[in-house]
């Protein structure tokens, strides 16, 4: 029972949906944690059930619970794909708890990160649109090829994901336009074109533009696509298998477990 309790307690937000139930079979896969709450929004019908019952399969003695206040007290870690205005206000509960936030939430304000940012005084918060070890490789990339090609090469990034995503671009597609503005010296709000329609007039010289691709069951693909008379350059990222987004949050986590207060990424968290 000791060496059980040393593990660290995680804490899975959303657990009905998909990336909830992936992070839990993560957490419940791992010898280096154990589950401790499953969190779900007020008046879902999972809430007072047990969790595995809840899932379609064994009873696991834990119960699906609203009360997050109680549920991060008890624990070191949160994984948090849900919602803007929920990974805000749990971000707040961890910083009270001192215990370790992954964020994988997409679709953020500013002033939903400036809050972020704030909890992070008092607690590690890791935060990524993409935590998968692929991705991550490509983010540094894209950094790297766009600090060595001229503005003359022409920048589009290209996603594409399931019919049910609600928000565009994605998360990971951002991750990329910050990656390859920084390697122009840049800001991304200087240089980002949303998806185009309608006569839009000639490509502004140094840009970086975004189309979204929406359908089917697609997990997740990225196309960062540098373009200049004559040639290309196209990297790419295909994810097959949801499931390798669980394992890097739970990586993250268990990484987060020695860190002081801050905010970080996984490029920290992989030592890229």
């Amino acid at each position: 029972m000791g060496a059980e309790q040393n593990r660290p307690g995680i804490v899975v937000a959303g657990v009905s949906g998909r990336m909830g139930r992936m992070l839990v079979q993560a957490v419940l896969d791992s010898p280096d944690c154990r589950l401790v709450g499953a969190l779900e929004r007020e008046g879902h019908a999972w809430i007072g059930q047990d969790l595995g019952t809840a899932m379609g399969g064994a009873p696991l003695g834990l119960a699906v619970t609203d009360d997050a206040v109680a549920a991060i007290a008890q624990a070191q870690g949160l994984l948090d794909f849900t919602s803007p205005a929920a990974t805000v206000a749990y971000a707040e509960l961890t910083a009270q708890a001192r215990a370790v936030h992954v964020i994988g939430t997409t679709g953020l304000s500013e002033d939903d990160l400036t809050r972020i940012r704030a909890a992070a005084r008092h607690a590690p918060i890791i935060r990524a649109g993409n935590m998968s070890l692929g991705v991550n490789l490509l983010v540094g990339l894209t950094r790297r090829v766009a600090a060595a090609l001229g503005e003359d090469w022409d920048i589009e990034i290209v996603e594409a994901h399931h019919r049910h995503k609600v928000d565009a671009p994605s998360g990971t597609a951002l991750m990329l336009g910050e990656a390859a503005a920084e390697g122009r010296g840049a800001k991304l709000d200087e240089l980002r074109v949303p998806a185009r329609e309608g006569m839009t007039g000639a490509r502004r010289s140094g840009s970086i533009g975004f189309s979204a691709i929406r359908g089917g069951d697609i997990v997740g693909e990225h196309d960062v696509i540098f373009a200049a008379p004559g040639e290309r350059v196209v990297l790419r990222h295909l994810a097959t298998d949801r499931a390798i987004f669980a394992r890097g949050a739970l990586r993250a986590a268990l990484w987060g477990q020695d860190k002081g207060p801050g905010e970080y990424d996984m490029a920290d968290v992989l030592g890229l």
